[in-house]
C-alpha cells in the first residue's frame, strides 16, 4: 500500500494554514462533503457546510486570533486512496508556543482521496488534559 504522505501532510498544514487566517471557507473546504469532525466537550458538527458555518462564526468570535500546533506522529496508509493521521498539539492563544492544558489535544483524521485531492473524511480530537480513568 502506498499513500501520498507529503499531500496528507499538506492537507494538515493547509487546514492550520486556514485556521491561522481565520479563514472558514478554506477550514470547511479541507473537509469531504459529508465529513464529520467531532471535538472535545461533546461536540460532533456532520457535513462540510455545517463544519463551514461552525468555524466561520468560532473564527469571529472565541478563536479570533488563535493558531493551532498540530504535530504529526504517524501517518498509517489505509490503501492508495485513504490515510490515518495522528496529531497532537492543540490551540494557541497569541503569543503561545504551546498549547494552555485546557486547549491541548491529541487528534485523529481519516483522509481521502477524492478526484485527485486529498479530503478530511473525519476528524476527532480529544483533549489531553481530560482526568484519568478512575484506577489508572
Amino acid at each position: 500500500m502506498s499513500v501520498d504522505e507529503m499531500a496528507v501532510r499538506e492537507l494538515v498544514e493547509t487546514v492550520g494554514k486556514a485556521w491561522a487566517a481565520n479563514d472558514g471557507d478554506a477550514f470547511a473546504d479541507a473537509y469531504t462533503e459529508d465529513a464529520s469532525l467531532t471535538l472535545s466537550g461533546d461536540r460532533f458538527f456532520a457535513g462540510r457546510e455545517v463544519i463551514r458555518a461552525v468555524l466561520t462564526q468560532q473564527f469571529a468570535t472565541a478563536h479570533k486570533g488563535t493558531t493551532l500546533l498540530q504535530n504529526i506522529t504517524k501517518v498509517r496508509p489505509l490503501g492508495r486512496d485513504a490515510a490515518f493521521v495522528i496529531t497532537e498539539g492543540g490551540v494557541l492563544a497569541p503569543g503561545e508556543t504551546v498549547p494552555a492544558p485546557e486547549r491541548a489535544f491529541r487528534a485523529i483524521w481519516v483522509m481521502v482521496k477524492e478526484e485527485n485531492t486529498w479530503l478530511i473524511a473525519a476528524y476527532q480530537n480529544t483533549r489531553t488534559a481530560d482526568t484519568t480513568l478512575p484506577g489508572a
